[in-house]
């Protein structure tokens, strides 16, 4: 290449790929000036305008602002700096583009209405640190100083459901559910009353009355039940449901009918709550932490197929 040589907008043009409109557009805003012009009044540029154009062609394609562009033919800012710069902006586009495409997926497997959708959106723009701002609240509301179990708020604030820059379909739904949720009083004291006995390990009342026996054959009969994948609303747990309860009337000297069977829900109740157990499902999704079925509480599955009816 010669570093004499001049060329014409139309040269300029065939070289760089740019069109003649363009550059003519980036002459009159001094991005990159001609080097002189012809006594017809026709622009010429030298090579180093040819490398500018092509570098400004470089930077536009990779959607760098124009008047960014002319800070760095200045040199007021390197190449380098602007870079780092866009690609930090690029990080912030792709997180949201991530979570819209998200939302719009869960949207549209789970035919959300036009009111979901709405708050699936706006649930998933908040920032990660608005998100953990919302259950510090619900952490320390749910565990104020009126209702003070360190131990409980630490277990709680443990696994705090964290959503993740690209996440799932389930874990945008999770989420929404789990915010949703959290705003609830009445959840708020269901997880106060379970939560202090899971953290501090305490034995219910009826496990000790009950006895070992029957409360081991209780576990292996709830776990089976659940691995065989049977509903506890449905008619399957009935039988399982109904010979439970005969066990228990017996050691407790009761009649199996209903007010029996709502005591019985009501003694498992306070330590495994339906609802608090799906929030500890809800967190394990966002989170992408991997159930353990071992560790699932069979109780709740109980509590629910006594409370059928209701």
């Amino acid at each position: 290449m010669d570093g004499t040589a001049l060329y014409s907008i139309g040269e300029l043009s065939r070289r760089t790929g740019l069109s003649v409109r363009t550059i003519r557009f980036y002459s009159d805003a001094n991005v990159v000036a001609p080097t002189r012009r012809t006594p017809a009044g026709y622009r010429l540029y030298d090579v180093d305008a040819l490398l500018r154009l092509e570098l400004v062609r470089t930077l536009r394609e990779l959607g760098v602002g124009l008047s960014t562009i002319q800070r760095v033919l200045n040199r007021e800012l390197s190449v380098a700096e602007v870079a780092s710069a866009h690609a930090d902006a690029l990080d912030v586009q792709i997180q949201t583009l991530q979570l819209r495409r998200s939302v719009l997926r869960a949207a549209a497997r789970f035919g959300s209405s036009p009111e979901e959708t709405k708050l699936m959106h706006k649930l998933t723009q908040l920032s990660g640190e608005e998100r953990r701002r919302l259950i510090d609240d619900f952490v320390d509301g749910t565990f104020g100083p009126e209702n003070a179990d360190p131990n409980a708020a630490a277990m709680v604030r443990a696994a705090t459901p964290d959503l993740p820059d690209d996440p799932s379909t389930d874990q945008v739904a999770a989420w929404v559910e789990l915010a949703e949720m959290i705003g609830d009083e009445d959840f708020r004291a269901r997880l106060r009353r379970t939560a202090g006995h899971q953290a501090n390990r305490l034995t219910l009342g009826i496990e000790e009355e009950a006895g070992d026996d029957l409360m081991e054959f209780t576990r292996h009969r709830l776990a089976d039940a659940r691995n065989r994948g049977i509903d506890p609303l449905g008619d399957e747990a009935a039988p399982v449901v109904d010979d439970l309860v005969r066990r228990f009337a017996e050691v407790f000297t009761r009649a199996p009918d209903p007010e029996f069977r709502d005591w019985l829900a009501q003694q498992f109740e306070v330590a495994h709550d339906p609802r608090v157990d799906e929030y500890w499902r809800l967190v394990w999704v966002v989170n992408d932490w991997q159930v353990v079925p071992g560790l699932v509480p069979v109780y709740s599955w109980l509590v629910r197929a006594l409370r059928r009816d209701r």
